[in-house]
């Protein structure tokens, strides 16, 4: 009887601590406080920062506000190793440690546990996803392999946005502002207590931002604006088991300027369009603690979303069950298992550039995990073991196994080192697509060429060896220190065959296809090196390093992009008074490369800075004013594979109001 009445207890300490504000600034913490900070997506359990045999990074509440920025794609730039850019105003490129692009295809990401993976292309329309970013608790950033316990995809990192409790969003926020570039924006929450044990929250926030530049200083034509609203409910049924419930809809109206080709003269057609995008999702979670050694949680959510596009036209309905239970074995061991269900559904429409065959497809994924965290040495070693085991209708089985190492000498110092294989299944359009690439035109008698890009139904899963080794430190009381080196040796990644070109009379052209196989490897390294410094009790500063090697094999025709080898981010957060906040962030961004079928397409390295200046008049108003990417009127990030026009992002500056109440 002793575990189950200790497991009571502590659910209630932590209900208690649930209804408390969550009122801490980051500057009231010291720099052992923040490797303390909870963690839970390296091991699917609660635990320290600092204990967790990973590359970790996390981005708090507080990180969020000071620094300024409007998106989580802008918030994921605060992590070591990770390759975030701006395409235009409505869309971004996001990976780590490299194998960046619009469609990037390494990268799992979470928000409370929802999967916005797309089986379209194995990525993640980051348009789409979206939260009110005052009610985020922290951003849970792992670079490398994940894939152990979440699944097919998370093979360079997983990200994992975590919403605050109701229980910390009492009473009314309203947030208003607007610039340049964030021409206007605002949002509205508001949380209550429903019952005795049940607290709850709605929210509302929309934005319209303005175009950006192109190369000769001309509107881009990329101008968005977008509504979404949400509620979330958590209820303690007993003081064993709590059951949350949340939910969002959304409706975005996208401008973008595509260059598509054709087969009929001009070769090449650039207009403009609107883009219709909306869609939803419902999230159910129980969990239920039996002792402090034991717990298990079930899950259920269901996904929607459609977009309308010249090129291409797709909706997708996801639904997904998701089973884990913890509990400890003999004195030493501590076990995690779990099994979890997807089907999903999709109807496309062939666009001007695209199509699917068949348009419609439905898809089913099976999977169960299991691991087992051993203390070979008491608080001293521990052996994390485990794998994944999935079945797909793409690749059919796949097992991701992992082995993790912790060794703490003293209570300063952490090293830890890991081996892992994940894979990256097929997505439907590379086993069902044909695209039209380029057309090129008539060269004196010659016709004009197709060439079109082909999928393969035979396309295998990508795969990836990853080794890694990391240190943690606090050997200094204001100063701590994470340190992460990684070797990559991926296998059977994406590359093309050309085929035999065939005149097609009644078109007039020739043919050209290429058609996607696995016959290419790669390998990267690096160093990741993150350090805060806490120079005074008013005063904080945070920097990170990135140094990333690709080692690819000749080929003309891959498509990928190794990503920047070097990124540099170094953070000012300065509280002048109780009442006034300064915050610089300055970001080094090396030279990089596009990578499409014809070739690479340079990136000039860039240096931008971000500053915010804060006041708070009264106890709960804020008025801030944010400066964003000073330094030049307007540089390039990335250059997308195809379709959209290379875009140039504007300096801009905004003004924002927060009044909670």
């Amino acid at each position: 009887m002793k575990q189950p009445i200790a497991g009571l207890l502590l659910v209630a300490v932590s209900q208690a601590g649930l209804a408390a504000p969550d009122t801490k600034d980051a500057l009231d913490l010291n720099v052992e406080d923040l490797l303390s900070v909870e963690v839970t997506s390296v091991s699917k359990k609660a635990q320290a920062l600092n204990d967790s045999a990973a590359a970790v990074f996390v981005i708090t509440h507080d990180d969020i506000k000071r620094t300024g920025v409007t998106s989580i794609p802008e918030a994921l730039r605060m992590a070591p190793g990770m390759d975030v850019s701006r395409i235009d105003s409505n869309k971004w490129a996001v990976s780590a440690r490299g194998f960046n692009g619009r469609f990037a295809n390494k990268l799992l990401v979470l928000i409370d546990g929802r999967n916005t993976y797309t089986r379209s292309f194995s990525g993640v329309y980051w348009e789409n996803q979206d939260v009110m970013l005052e009610d985020v608790e922290r951003i849970e950033v792992i670079r490398g392999p994940g894939a152990t316990l979440w699944g097919a995809n998370a093979v360079n990192g997983v990200i994992n946005i975590i919403t605050k409790h109701s229980a910390k969003t009492q009473g009314g926020l309203a947030v208003a502002g607007g610039g340049t570039e964030e021409r206007g924006f605002g949002g509205f929450r508001y949380g209550g207590r429903l019952g005795e044990d049940t607290t709850g929250r709605v929210y509302v926030k929309g934005f319209n931002r303005d175009a950006n530049s192109r190369a000769n200083a001309e509107p881009a034509g990329d101008a968005w604006d977008k509504a979404q609203g949400g509620f979330r409910l958590d209820s303690r049924l007993s003081l064993q088991d709590e059951l949350t419930v949340q939910g969002d809809l959304y409706h975005s109206t996208i401008n973008q300027t595509l260059a598509i080709p054709q087969i009929a003269a001009p070769y090449q057609s650039q207009f403009g369009e609107r883009v219709d995008a909306y869609g939803g999702n419902l999230l159910s979670r129980w969990q239920h603690t039996v002792s402090t050694r034991s717990d298990y949680s079930l899950q259920l959510y269901y996904d929607y979303y459609w977009r309308n596009e010249a090129w291409f036209s797709e909706g997708r309905d996801t639904l997904d069950l998701d089973f884990q239970h913890r509990f400890g074995l003999l004195d030493n061991h501590e076990v995690i298992w779990g099994f979890g269900y997807q089907y999903t559904h999709d109807l496309t429409e062939a666009g001007r550039l695209l199509r699917l065959s068949p348009a419609s497809r439905n898809d089913q994924l099976f999977s169960s995990f299991i691991q087992d965290e051993i203390e070979l040495v008491e608080h001293t070693l521990w052996l994390t073991l485990g794998s994944k085991f999935e079945h797909n209708d793409y690749s059919g089985f796949e097992g991701q196994p992992t082995a993790r190492l912790m060794w703490a000498p003293h209570s300063q110092h952490r090293f830890w080192a890991a081996v892992s294989r994940a894979v990256r299944t097929p997505s439907r359009a590379e086993q069902n697509m044909s695209i039209l690439q380029t057309v090129q035109p008539p060269q004196g008698f010659l016709p004009a060429v197709a060439v079109y890009l082909n999928g393969d139904r035979n396309y295998r899963a990508e795969d990836v060896i990853a080794y890694e080794i990391g240190y943690r430190t606090t050997f200094v009381k204001a100063l701590s220190l994470d340190v992460t080196a990684f070797y990559n040796d991926y296998d059977n990644l994406r590359n093309v065959s050309q085929g035999g070109g065939t005149f097609d009379p009644v078109s007039g052209v020739v043919v050209v296809p290429l058609t996607l196989n696995n016959n290419f490897q790669a390998k990267t390294y690096g160093y990741e090196v993150a350090a805060v410094w806490q120079m005074l009790d008013w005063w904080r500063w945070d920097a990170n390093y990135s140094l990333l090697k690709s080692d690819f094999a000749a080929t003309t025709n891959f498509i990928a992009a190794a990503g920047p080898q070097q990124r540099v981010s170094l953070r000012s957060a300065w509280s002048l008074r109780k009442d006034l906040d300064f915050d610089l962030w300055l970001r080094y961004v090396d030279s990089n490369a596009a990578v499409g079928v014809f070739g690479l397409q340079h990136i000039d390295d860039y240096v931008t800075m971000d500053v915010r200046l804060a006041w708070r008049p009264a106890q709960n108003l804020e008025l801030s004013l944010v400066g964003q990417n000073l330094l030049s009127d307007s540089h390039l990030e990335f250059r997308q594979e195809n379709q959209t026009l290379p875009t140039f992002i504007d300096r801009g500056m905004y003004g924002k109001l927060a009044w909670s109440f």
